[in-house]
């Protein structure tokens, strides 16, 4: 017989004999097994205990572990093949945490809590896996829960049943494992005071009082109140009133509404018929290619309301829908509408992920890893790496829709989508064909961005745009005459000239008349006051929740609130069942949020500037999701520092991901919070900005960059400015940065002297030197050679190839090319890979093999647009332009010069005013030919 002990200090017995174990990470291994209810794939235990150690070690130290727990507790306690580990419970191995869990579900409650020794693994860490400690952390914490769901079901139970002094002995121990949750100080009150306790119930007041106020800066609830002053008064001595319900929830979340709680009644739906049937003859027009419907409208006119009647009905007739909300607040957090449709998705049925194409299904596990257990890793800056994740994203949302009828995805307030976001919603339009799915954007309007960006679907007949105008006096007589039948015109006509209506400001005059005023109500003058009116009615725990959920600034699950508000479960419960009651908030599947979004910023207005920072600093530490959201809250909260240092993590996090307009956002607040290395993030943004061809910013960042850099710093931006003014044509400012880099570079940097080298070497080339630029190519080489750096050694082959060809030695200049193109391939240097492409793709051109060329123009193209270089993205344009041209192609060749008048147009425009770059247009711009 096994016993496996967790609760408390870990501990093992086999037929009554301790087992010890040889290594701490064996009882680790033990503990995961004996919570999972399912086999645990080996490559999460590895990436669980072993964070630090390569893949190699990581996987032999947990077979050595297996065998080690293998020979502890018998060979036929664990199951483990070659991807999955798994603990083998029988009758001969029992684990306390499931006896306990077991007596809970029977009802035992008394066994139950006796057989609770202490916190889950308590005294019992693993110093190098942080992971684990969080996990178990979490674990601990849960158990700690239902342990005071059963003291508190118990003190009850016992004081219901006169037996006052074992409720008070459940009711000390339950307060002891929660000294702030206040139902457990009024049942000791309440206690005290029915044994005739007096003194010590008042004492326990104080004791809250005090708690309270110093842990979370709160006073006493009103019921605790009461009761105090109950004991005070002797009203409550030798009574034995019905106790308040102590009940806490075991889970951390509700289970739903019960069938006899009330709810305030659904609003009518009026005055949207024409637009419905807008929106199902989009969807009955399905095929086998998808579209598109983008509704518009300002803010209260009802897109959502009209989006969410539309999709009721499709629901019910048997179509799948993956439903997301972007938020003004995270309109840079990249993803994040797209991760929580995902998860929700998933929630609701996860059996479409098996039709999911596995390759696709790696790409998307980066955004939502619960998508697939074990993920591989995956190249996220190699050749085609943007193009395989738009791929995969896309593949794996379209089946999350898949079925016997079209599906749906729908995102809410798409105005404030993230750029990476949209990104894929484009990528996805853009690939309708043989996808039986519509797409449904609500978009607000007027807003900074409109939706001109899907105007290309409706030009190719899949897309169309339905902008919503406010309600007519037809459909506010319909709806009043419903919500207060028999009510007269004159009040319609009163309704109608106040909201002008906007069905939002409509339906809140609808609630105030329902509400008690008569037909001559003073009708208040903004939206603000009705909303405050409701909230008014709301108690005081329902304010700290309602508070604590605005500054979350999204929808919000109970637990995070819960931890965010400071309140406990069964409070935090109780406080979002009134929310919802009162039409506050709303509960979805899985999180609840704001009815409207005016309600959330006016909680968090109304909330003092002390309090709204403690909230976020909770917050920061309770979101799980988004660095950038993390951030956020470290930033309200007044924790510069670490909010700096968060951002800048989450820039980083944005690049990988290929999102560099939230990346140069991410950069900018860590630099504005004050992050300690200023000089890098300079360099940093102005790296993003030179790709995005915002000339005039990528040198004033590149400037300050210098002006902040270290010694050791300092040439490697003096090398990035070199580069952007040869962009520019500009070969003597160019030539004057890159020799400075080379003056301030020691000789013990050979790869970096190369880099440098090489880049001078074609600006003296272009600038008409061949000589110089000659010598100063096989100086490259020789640096680069010294170094063994292969990605300075393929420039320097690029730059020859590229010389070789201006004098015209072919098979020199595609011997070169080609060696440096097979090196920029070996280590995945995308920028690299696209110049020898161009370099290789001119030198044909040169030999008079036109159509080589244009191939490998074309390949060049492609792996540019991935990079997101906007100006060398135009020089390929213009490059593909003169092969058309060549070959001739009028067609073609009107579309690339096309392509690339309209992005030279775009980059080098002065957004700022740094005297260097005049702001007439810069004919230097087309001299990118080669790089």
């Amino acid at each position: 017989m096994i016993e496996v002990s967790l609760l408390g200090p870990p501990r093992v017995e086999r037929a009554g004999t301790l087992v010890r174990f040889d290594t701490r990470k064996a009882v680790a291994l033990l503990a995961c097994l004996a919570l999972a209810d399912r086999p645990r794939p080996r490559d999460a235990l590895v990436d669980l205990l072993w964070p630090d150690s390569d893949v190699e070690r990581a996987r032999g130290a947990l077979r050595r572990t297996l065998s080690t727990l293998r020979a502890a507790i018998g060979p036929e306690s664990l199951e483990a093949t070659r991807d999955h580990v798994r603990l083998v419970k029988s009758a001969g191995l029992t684990v306390d945490v499931d006896c306990f869990r077991g007596l809970l579900a029977a009802g035992d409650l008394a066994a139950a809590a006796a057989l609770f020794r202490g916190d889950f693994l308590e005294g019992f860490g693993l110093r190098d896996a942080p992971d684990f400690e969080d996990w178990s952390r979490n674990q601990a914490d849960v158990l700690r829960r239902e342990l005071t769901g059963a003291l508190a079901r118990l003190a009850d139970q016992e004081e219901r049943a006169g037996r006052l002094p074992d409720a008070l002995a459940h009711a000390r121990r339950w307060l002891s494992l929660d000294p702030l949750h206040e139902p457990a100080h009024r049942a000791l009150i309440r206690l005290y005071a029915l044994t005739g306790d007096r003194a010590a119930a008042i004492l326990q007041y104080r004791q809250c009082l005090r708690t309270l106020s110093r842990e979370l800066g709160v006073a006493p609830l009103p019921e605790t109140t009461e009761l105090y002053e109950a004991v005070n008064t002797g009203a409550l001595a030798g009574t034995l009133p019905t106790p308040v319900s102590t009940t806490v929830s075991t889970t951390g979340a509700t289970t739903g509404s019960t069938a006899t709680q009330d709810e305030p009644p659904r609003t009518p739906f009026a005055g949207r018929d024409k637009d419905l049937h807008a929106l199902r003859t989009a969807y009955d027009a399905i095929d086998h290619d998808g579209r598109l419907v983008v509704v518009e409208g300002e803010a209260g006119i009802g897109k959502t309301r009209l989006v969410e009647e539309f999709l009721l009905e499709l629901r019910n007739n048997g179509a799948a829908v993956l439903a997301g909300r972007a938020y003004e607040d995270e309109a840079t957090l990249a993803y994040a509408p797209i991760v929580d449709a995902l998860r929700a998705r998933l929630h609701e049925d996860r059996r479409w992920v098996a039709d999911v194409p596995a390759d696709a299904l790696t790409e998307a596990s980066r955004l939502v890893p619960e998508l697939a257990e074990a993920r591989p890793a995956v190249a996220t800056d190699g050749p085609g790496a943007e193009t395989r994740f738009l791929a995969g994203a896309w593949d794996t949302l379209a089946t999350a829709v898949s079925g016997t009828v079209p599906g749906v995805i729908h995102v809410d307030n798409a105005q404030w989508l993230d750029e990476a976001s949209l990104a894929l919603l484009r990528y996805g339009v853009r690939r309708l064909a043989g996808r039986r799915l519509l797409i449904v954007l609500a978009w607000r309007t007027p807003a900074d961005r409109s939706a001109v960006g899907f105007a290309g679907a409706a030009a190719r007949g899949v897309g169309a745009v339905r902008r919503l105008a406010r309600l007519g006096t037809d459909a506010v007589d319909e709806l009043l005459a419903t919500a207060l039948p028999g009510t007269n015109h004159e009040l319609s006509r009163r309704l109608y000239a106040e909201t002008e209506g906007v069905p939002l400001l409509v339906v809140e005059y609808l609630d105030a008349l329902k509400a008690g005023a008569d037909e001559n109500w003073p009708v208040p003058a903004g939206v603000n006051d009705l909303l405050r009116a409701r909230i008014d009615r709301v108690g005081e725990t329902g304010r700290q929740v309602l508070a604590a959920a605005a500054v979350l600034g999204r929808s919000f699950d109970v637990d995070t609130v819960r931890v965010v508000s400071g309140r406990t479960d069964e409070e935090t419960v109780a406080a979002l069942e009134e929310l919802v009651h009162r039409g506050l908030i709303h509960e979805g599947a899985l999180e609840y949020d704001f009815v409207h979004d005016q309600l959330r910023r006016l909680v968090a207005e109304d909330t003092g500037l002390a309090r709204r920072r403690l909230l976020h600093a909770r917050a920061a530490r309770a979101v799980r999701g988004p660095a950038a959201a993390v951030a956020r809250h470290l930033e309200l909260a007044g924790q510069d520092r670490e909010a700096a240092h968060v951002y800048a993590g989450a820039a980083e996090e944005a690049r990988e991901l290929h999102a560099n307009a939230e990346a140069l956002e991410h950069f900018r607040a860590a630099l504005a919070l004050g992050h300690e290395k200023p000089s890098a993030l300079h360099a940093a943004i102005g790296d993003l900005e030179t790709l995005a061809g915002n000339y005039t910013a990528a040198v004033r960042s590149y400037e300050l960059a210098a002006a902040e850099a270290s010694t050791a710093d300092l040439p490697g931006i003096e090398h990035r400015l070199g580069r952007l003014w040869h962009r520019l044509g500009e070969w003597a400012l160019a030539e004057a940065h890159f020799r400075e880099a080379l003056n301030l570079l020691p000789p013990d940097r050979p790869g970096e002297l190369a880099a440098v080298t090489a880049d001078l070497s074609l600006t003296r080339q272009e600038a008409g030197d061949a000589v110089g630029a000659t010598d100063l190519a096989l100086q490259a080489l020789s640096f680069a050679t010294a170094s063994g750096d292969r990605r300075a050694l393929g420039q320097a082959h690029n730059l020859l190839g590229m010389l070789a060809t201006t004098s015209g030695r072919l098979d020199e200049a595609f011997r070169q090319l080609e060696a440096g193109r097979e090196l920029a391939e070996q280590i995945g240097d995308l920028p690299g890979r696209v110049a020898a492409l161009n370099n290789l793709a001119l030198a044909h051109r040169a030999g008079g093999e036109l159509e080589p060329a244009l191939e490998l123009a074309a390949a060049a193209l492609g792996l540019c647009s991935e990079q997101g270089d906007r100006h060398r993205e135009a020089a390929l344009h213009n490059n593909l332009a003169d092969l058309h041209h060549a070959l001739g192609h009028p067609d073609e060749t009107m579309r690339h010069l096309k392509s690339a008048v309209a992005i030279f147009a775009e980059v080098g425009s002065p957004h700022g005013t740094a005297p260097e770059i005049a702001a007439e247009p810069r004919p230097g711009l087309w001299k990118l030919v080669r790089w």
